[in-house]
């Protein structure tokens, strides 16, 4: 009962809302001219393309797929506006081969009988760095943030 006394009010409140609303655009359109609002988007289209010639720095995520796993690493880069925007609008993933990166093995012993139970390549950040800093050319790679961890496949470890 409560629920739909509620329901009804909230309706009947965005009703006399949005009511406001539209009267307030019809008084704003006769007040302001089609021409000004066009002129002041024109303007503010020309202020952020000349915006994004400036060099910023800013966090971004690299997309990598190395062998097949695909892994967002955080990263602080540094570059003109237009090329942040549009490695940040097209998130291709790099394909990266493990045989390009320095690795360690991290291993998860068993309690029990002190077998592995888990295997990760544990990505060394100095060559995860270099490998996306030849990817996105047009950007400094300033520094990098956890790297996450590969988890080797059990048919994998077994090569090994």
């Amino acid at each position: 009962m409560g629920y739909n006394l509620f329901f009804y009010n909230f309706v009947f409140v965005m009703g006399k809302f949005l009511d406001r609303v539209q009267v307030g655009w019809r008084r704003l359109k006769s007040m302001i001219s089609p021409a000004f609002v066009s002129f002041m988007c024109v303007s503010f289209l020309f202020w952020y393309i000349l915006k994004l010639q400036y060099i910023y720095t800013t966090d971004f995520y690299a997309y990598l797929s190395v062998d097949g796993e695909r892994l967002k690493v955080p990263c602080l880069v540094e570059g003109k506006g237009s090329y942040l925007l549009g490695y940040r609008l097209n998130r291709k993933e790099q394909k990266v081969s493990l045989s390009d990166l320095k690795y360690t093995i991290e291993q998860e012993h068993s309690e029990e009988d002190g077998g592995v139970v888990k295997e990760w390549y544990v990505l060394d950040p100095q060559s995860v760095q270099s490998a996306i800093s030849v990817r996105y050319s047009d950007i400094k790679v300033i520094s990098l943030g956890d790297i996450p961890r590969l988890e080797i496949a059990p048919e994998e470890s077994s090569e090994q």
